[in-house]
């Protein structure tokens, strides 16, 4: 997800009304969204887990019109999933920022997460319900499935997609029929922890970008327990005092060794040290 500026940890900058479609349908869904967004900054207020600043190592280009909801390695490629209604796209590039490959979504659907899963790409759609397929290389567009509530981020673990919704639960779909077989709620001790975004699993460990806050859960898994968050806000306010065009944190890959971070319409990735 999705539209809006990083509000209110920074100040309010809305995107051109012509390049985005509104976020809500209605009073009902902007109400629950805000209701959403207050009890994620209270929870925060009370958080019982620690905050850990990341170890910046290195960086490379990122392009600054790609609105970032996914990214992962593939080998030493990295592969990008970006979002926006008509700008939707798939893209495998490499760390110099050439671009091998890309494909695009129909402009009625907005791209979210991704994962690699074998020879195919499975790419999620925000509102649509419904998920991509594509071959690997090179991309090419196989099929479709259906999912059972908007898709935000997706990633692997034990052989099952764990797929995150905005909400605190992480839903565990099975390959090949695509049914919910299980899920995962996420608690920071007393507190639920809501507006999951982007993942990236590294053994039992769960990565998660925390929507419209500079935060990333380290969140154990099968428990669902919060272990700590990597604090990223000194990085982003830098960012975005430097780029005020620039939109939230979001994306994390793992390269086997270090970690790969970057937010929508950034200028950087950065390798980064936890």
């Amino acid at each position: 997800m999705k539209f809006s500026r990083l509000w209110p940890f920074a100040s309010l900058k809305s995107q051109p009304f012509d390049s985005v479609k509104p976020i809500f349908v209605g009073r009902d869904s902007c109400l629950k969204w805000l209701s959403s967004l207050v009890f994620c900054l209270l929870t925060f207020a009370n958080a019982e887990a620690p905050r850990v600043l990341p170890e910046i190592l290195d960086s490379i280009p990122h392009e600054t019109t790609h609105f970032t909801q996914g990214l992962s390695f593939d080998g030493k490629e990295i592969i990008e999933t970006t979002g926006l209604y008509g700008k939707s796209g798939l893209y495998r590039r490499t760390l110099d920022g050439s671009v091998l490959d890309s494909a695009r979504l129909e402009e009625r659907y907005f791209g979210e997460g991704s994962v690699v899963l074998g020879d195919e790409i499975y790419y999620l759609t925000w509102k649509s319900r419904k998920a991509f397929i594509y071959g690997r290389k090179p991309f090419k567009k196989k099929g479709e499935f259906r999912i059972p509530t908007e898709g935000w981020g997706l990633t692997l673990w034990q052989d099952q997609l764990l797929m995150s919704n905005g909400s605190d639960e992480l839903l565990q779909i099975a390959p090949g029929g695509f049914g919910v077989s299980g899920n995962i709620k996420v608690r920071d001790g007393r507190y639920s922890i809501k507006l999951l975004n982007e993942l990236e699993v590294v053994g039992n460990i769960l990565y998660a970008n925390i929507w419209q806050t500079d935060l990333i859960a380290v969140i154990e898994l099968p428990s669902g327990n919060v272990l700590r968050y990597i604090d990223f806000s000194k990085k982003a306010g830098e960012i975005r005092d430097r780029y005020p065009g620039v939109d939230v944190l979001n994306g994390i890959a793992y390269d086997g060794k270090n970690f790969w971070i970057t937010g929508k319409l950034w200028p950087q990735i950065y390798k980064v040290k936890f």
